[in-house]
């Protein structure tokens, strides 16, 4: 767990100056999804929707990488960064950004940690995908501006 964290963390640090306009998108979504307090909207994991799971959250992605979901008197922590994907990254082998996300706990909330990939990005909504570099499955996570 502790090695986890500390590669979200050190991914999240790294950056590529070869590749500007590749860091002026790992801003953009930075800068969009640290604004506000977001929901999800859509969690559908190998064709199962559990979107329900999330109902009630609010979801912060705060300073320090910091992603924290409230709902009433209950807060689950987590991780989260936005970094230029590599070439090597079997699921999104595109070159594009992807979008991390890391909870240790509970585990609806830990379904969620995955290395997304950026479907679709407005300034109220963020669309993600991760392909399973196993066996190929598809998970779908939508969240939507409060």
């Amino acid at each position: 767990m502790i090695a986890c964290l500390f590669l979200l963390n050190t991914a999240s640090m790294c950056s590529s100056d070869d590749n500007s306009s590749s860091s002026d998108d790992v801003n953009a979504v930075t800068n969009t999804v640290s604004s506000g307090t977001w929901r999800v909207t859509l969690f559908d994991e190998d064709g199962n929707n559990q979107t329900s799971n999330f109902n009630g959250y609010a979801f912060t992605f705060g300073a320090s990488n910091v992603l924290t979901a409230v709902n009433g008197s209950t807060t689950v922590t987590g991780y989260w960064s936005v970094t230029s994907d590599d070439s090597s990254d079997d699921d999104n082998p595109s070159g594009d950004i992807d979008f991390n996300i890391l909870f240790a706990s509970p585990a609806n909330f830990a379904e969620l940690s995955e290395d997304w990939h950026i479907l679709e990005r407005t300034a109220t909504k963020l669309r993600l995908e991760h392909v399973s570099g196993g066996d190929g499955s598809i998970d779908l996570l939508t969240f939507e501006k409060n």
